[in-house]
């Protein structure tokens, strides 16, 4: 029975340290992006990179729908294109480019604050997150064009039909209770994650999980004890990985390149179940999406690898 009790009190401890260090990233950083969505800071900012898009081969809307996006989440991006639904026609292969750049850059303020606080440069990822997208973007639409693929019309007006997501940013106490609901939600998935975690190691599935991965990790150059954790954060978001990650540097030390590497990954490449299935509601090819996006991520993972090899002059930049 003591060790029973023992053992609840260590997950107890160590979900409530891994929250509160989460916590104190997100919270501040949710009331600044809420405060800027409110001011129209946010809008100002779409409206002027919406030209850029025309060099992406993108309408000058998808501008306004990628910086929501980008400093908000998806669901905020989702929401500013039900509302231009009306004057905005796109196809399938434009939806895609937008799509996989959503998903590439979202939500960064309160994410790369996550990947700040466990050890990797917060300016380095957002701007290979920001670059990467764009340029993943721009060779999609590109390519489609050229070869006149996914060039079937995309219809959004279901979009136009749905409240919740046209409702546009709300008023503080429903902003105060979705981000309180939030919360609650990251400690449960928290403490579930930590519970897990104990089981497989446990029961020896880490180490199987970890053989599989081999190869991957192989090209990605990440070690191999911080497979498992990098691959709780790819299925499920960065923020859960990332505290997985703080609190493992903490108990284990990993290496400061290690720490890069996996939080590379999980910036390019994280949520991979909920957010891929939000991009296809919105007519998004698949292949464009998750299959091509996810062997494209893995080929630049490769090449960061190689930049961050000691001695390499990136390597020496980011001073790992």
């Amino acid at each position: 029975m003591m060790s029973i009790l023992n053992y609840l009190h260590t997950i107890r401890r160590r979900s409530l340290r891994m929250f509160l260090t989460i916590a104190r990233i997100m919270v501040p950083v949710m009331i600044i992006v809420y405060v800027a969505e409110r001011l129209g800071l946010i809008a100002w900012v779409g409206h002027a990179i919406g030209p850029a898009m025309a060099l992406l081969g993108l309408p000058p809307e998808a501008g306004i729908v990628w910086a929501t996006t980008v400093l908000t989440n998806i669901y905020g991006g989702m929401a500013t294109l039900a509302a231009l639904s009306g004057g905005v026609q796109m196809n399938v292969a434009e939806i895609s480019a937008l799509g996989a750049m959503m998903l590439f850059a979202h939500n960064m303020p309160t994410e790369q604050s996550v990947v700040r606080r466990a050890g990797a440069s917060a300016l380095f990822t957002g701007a290979l997150r920001v670059t990467i997208g764009a340029v993943y973007g721009a060779g999609v639409a590109w390519t489609c064009n050229a070869l006149d693929w996914l060039q079937q019309p995309v219809s959004l007006d279901w979009m136009q039909r749905d409240a919740g997501l046209a409702a546009g940013t709300p008023d503080f106490w429903n902003w105060l209770l979705s981000s309180i609901t939030s919360l609650a939600m990251i400690l449960a998935v928290i403490v579930f994650l930590v519970c897990l975690l104990d089981v497989f190691e446990r029961l020896g599935i880490t180490r199987l999980v970890t053989r599989l991965l081999t190869p991957v990790l192989r090209l990605s150059g990440l070690e191999e004890r911080a497979a498992p954790l990098t691959t709780v954060g790819v299925l499920l978001g960065l923020a859960y990985g990332g505290a997985l990650i703080i609190e493992a540097t903490e108990r284990e030390g990993y290496s400061p390149r290690t720490r890069l590497l996996a939080l590379s990954w999980l910036s390019l490449c994280h949520a991979l179940i909920e957010d891929t299935l939000l991009i296809l509601t919105l007519g998004a090819d698949i292949w464009v999406i998750l299959v091509i996006r996810s062997v494209f991520t893995l080929a630049v993972l490769a090449g960061v690898a190689r930049l961050t090899l000691p001695g390499a002059p990136l390597a020496r930049l980011l001073r790992l």
